[in-house]
């Protein structure tokens, strides 16, 4: 498994995509991912989801204040995104997000919930990228991380705005 940086490529622009690409990519997921979760779960699928910059940037400064109070050694090459695909619960089981506020139109649609990952060393040696919150063994297990407050455990993010519901107005 590889667990180098996404920024030790080749060139600076070696992830970059043409729009072309983007295109046929997304369209790719439409036609296919989309299609099949529209047909066999009967609903209309969100197919993109936005988030503010305000948000991400947060969310980033968030997560590097709290891993610098944990481990003040701690470096930006350290840190990273994961995105977990993720899906709402159905109308009847809706009240599971009464702490998280989000419209009942999203119900069963997919969503993606942000988490942070520390670089760290596992037992055999070997340099992993962990969920920030789940670090066996260290001080983390003893700390709170709040993204909003007491009630939430962890600095997962995942309030977006989904699309459909929302309009595909000025979007592929």
């Amino acid at each position: 498994m590889k667990t180098e940086s996404t920024n030790d490529r080749q060139s600076p622009d070696a992830g970059g995509m043409s729009n072309d690409l983007i295109k046929a990519l997304i369209e790719n997921y439409r036609q296919n991912q989309m299609n099949a979760i529209n047909e066999t779960m009967g609903i209309t699928d969100a197919h993109c989801i936005w988030f503010d910059l305000p948000k991400l940037k947060n969310f980033i400064n968030q997560l590097e204040h709290e891993a610098s109070k944990i481990n003040p050694e701690c470096t930006q090459e350290d840190l990273g995104i994961r995105f977990y695909y993720a899906a709402y619960p159905k109308i009847e089981n809706w009240d599971m997000m009464e702490s998280h506020p989000v419209p009942q139109e999203y119900s069963e649609r997919h969503t993606l919930i942000m988490v942070p990952t520390l670089k760290k060393e596992n037992e055999d040696g070997e340099i992993i990228h962990f969920d920030f919150n789940s670090l066996p063994n260290n001080n983390l297990k003893n700390l709170t991380l709040n993204a909003r407050g007491p009630k939430l455990q962890g600095i997962g993010e995942n309030q977006g705005t989904l699309s459909p519901p929302a309009s595909s107005i000025g979007m592929l």
